[in-house]
C-alpha cells in the first residue's frame, strides 16, 4: 500500500507544481513591483527589467518551470525574494516550531474529541449531550482567526493569564521550556479546538451505534460495568472509522495553522506563507504549497495504514 501511495504521489505532486507555475503566469500581481514596493515609483525601467531577467520571469513560463523543476530535484529551493534567505533555510528554522504546534494540537484535538463524544454519546438526550452537540455545532460555526482574537482578548488583555503570541516574551534573549510552553498555550489550544467539531460528533455517533451491537448488549447480559462496556467494547470498536476520518482532516489543520500561525504570530512555516503569498514570493510560496500537499499525502497515508494496522481483516489492493 505505501509503495503503491508513493508512486501515486509523484503524478500528484507534477499536477500541483504545474498549477503553481499557471496561476502564478496568470496572477495580476507583479513580483518585481511587490519586491520594489513604495521604490517601484522611482525606480528606473531599466533596473526592473534587469530585476527580471535575474529572476528569470523574462522567459517563457515552461523554460521557467523546468528550470525551477530541475533545481527543486537538485535540491536548490531557491532564495526568498521577500526574507532575503535561502529557502531551505526558511523551512528548516519555521518548521520545528510549525510540527511542535501541530503536533501538540492534534494530541489535545484526539483527547478532547474522545471524551467529549463519548460523554455524549453515553448521556444520550441528556443535558450534556445538548451541551456539547450545541457546542460544537457553534464551534464549527466560528471562524478560526475569531476564535484566536477571542481568545487573546478574554485570556490576554482581559484576565492577562497568558502571553497574546510570540515564542517568547519580547525581552527574552533564548527560548526558555517555561516560556515557550506558556507561549504555546493559546495558539495550540485554539487549532485543536476549530478543528475538533466534526470529530466530536462522529465519536458521538459512532458509539452510539456500537452501542446498539450484539456484541454490546451481550457483555451487559453478563454484568460486565457500564464502563468497562464503554470504552474497552464500544469505544474500541468506534475509533476504527475514527482513524480514516482523520486522514481527511489534515487540509483543514494546515488551513487553520496558517491562521492561528498569523494570529498569534507564531513563526511557523504556516505563518511564512502568508508573507510569501502577500509579496508574490513564488519561490518560497511554491516549497510551502509543494510542503502542505505532502503533508495531505502524507496524512491519509498514515490513516490508512494505521486502519490496516488496527483491524486486520481489512485489505488495501490485497494487502493487508
Amino acid at each position: 500500500m505505501v509503495a503503491w501511495r508513493a508512486a501515486f504521489a509523484v503524478p500528484v505532486l507534477l499536477a500541483v507544481t504545474a498549477g503553481m507555475f499557471a496561476l502564478a503566469k496568470a496572477s495580476p500581481f507583479d513580483p518585481v513591483r511587490q519586491y520594489l514596493g513604495d521604490r517601484a515609483v522611482v525606480t528606473d525601467p531599466a533596473v526592473a527589467e534587469r530585476i527580471r531577467a535575474n529572476w528569470g520571469l523574462d522567459r517563457p513560463v515552461l523554460e521557467q518551470y523546468a528550470t525551477w523543476l530541475g533545481n527543486l530535484l537538485g535540491g536548490d529551493l531557491g532564495e526568498s525574494r521577500s526574507l532575503h534567505l535561502p529557502v531551505a533555510q526558511v523551512i528548516a528554522e519555521r518548521l520545528p516550531w510549525t510540527l511542535l504546534a501541530t503536533s501538540a494540537a492534534i494530541v489535545l484535538m484526539l483527547a478532547g474529541s474522545l471524551v467529549a463524544g463519548t460523554a455524549a454519546a453515553r448521556w444520550r438526550g441528556s443535558w450534556v449531550d445538548r451541551l456539547i452537540t450545541g457546542g460544537v455545532l457553534a464551534n464549527e460555526a466560528a471562524p478560526v482567526f475569531w476564535l484566536g482574537l477571542l481568545a487573546i482578548w478574554v485570556f490576554s488583555v482581559k484576565l492577562g493569564l497568558l502571553p497574546a503570541g510570540g515564542l517568547t516574551d519580547a525581552a527574552s534573549a533564548t527560548v526558555e521550556p517555561g516560556d515557550l510552553a506558556a507561549h504555546m498555550v493559546l495558539p495550540v489550544t485554539v487549532l485543536a479546538v476549530s478543528q475538533s467539531s466534526w470529530l466530536v460528533l462522529y465519536v458521538r455517533e459512532s458509539v452510539i451505534g456500537v452501542l446498539r451491537e450484539d456484541f454490546v448488549v451481550g457483555a451487559r447480559a453478563r454484568g460486565l460495568r457500564e464502563r468497562t462496556v464503554l470504552l474497552r467494547h464500544a469505544l474500541r470498536s468506534a475509533l476504527l472509522p475514527f482513524l480514516t476520518l482523520l486522514g481527511a482532516r489534515v487540509p483543514e489543520l494546515v488551513t487553520g495553522a496558517i491562521l492561528v500561525e498569523t494570529v498569534f504570530s507564531w513563526p511557523g512555516v504556516a505563518s511564512a506563507s502568508v508573507q510569501a503569498a502577500l509579496a508574490a514570493d513564488f519561490p518560497l510560496l511554491a516549497a510551502l504549497t509543494l510542503l502542505g500537499t505532502l503533508a495531505v499525502l502524507g496524512g491519509n497515508l498514515l490513516a490508512d495504514a494505521a486502519y490496516t494496522v488496527a483491524d486486520p481483516r481489512v485489505r488495501t489492493l490485497g494487502v493487508s
